[in-house]
């Protein structure tokens, strides 16, 4: 129902910077929880950093401080701004959206395909 597609992902130096971008579609965008995850290869994905439909924010302590999430309800795109990216940023990057009807019971959950994000000297 939902399309998330990444976009923004690359090779970068240690000390650098990326700019990811979801773009939705096939939802009320405003609706939906959005995150970002990242996997690196034999571990298991983890959350990145969340913004609620009310923009409340949450972050990971690795990244806390360096990366910002934001959302663009208008152009129905959630932002992940990286900032002083170390080795250990690299991984698989996920958007995720997130629906919980709470009054119905209903949780709704999607996935975009991933961006790679890979931060190397």
């Amino acid at each position: 129902q939902v399309r998330l597609v990444e976009s923004g992902g690359g090779l970068v130096q240690p000390g650098g910077s990326l700019r990811l971008s979801c773009a939705a579609s096939g939802g009320i965008f405003r609706f939906y929880d959005m995150a970002w995850y990242r996997q690196a290869p034999g571990k298991q994905r983890e959350l990145v950093a969340s913004i609620t439909k009310g923009s409340s924010t949450n972050y990971a302590d690795s990244v806390k401080g360096r990366f910002t999430i934001s959302r663009d309800n208008a152009k129905n795109t959630v932002y992940l701004q990286m900032n002083s990216l170390k080795p250990e940023d690299t991984a698989v990057y996920y958007c995720n959206a997130r629906r919980v009807v709470l009054t119905t019971s209903h949780e709704y959950d999607y996935w975009g395909q991933g961006t790679q994000v890979t931060v190397s000297s």
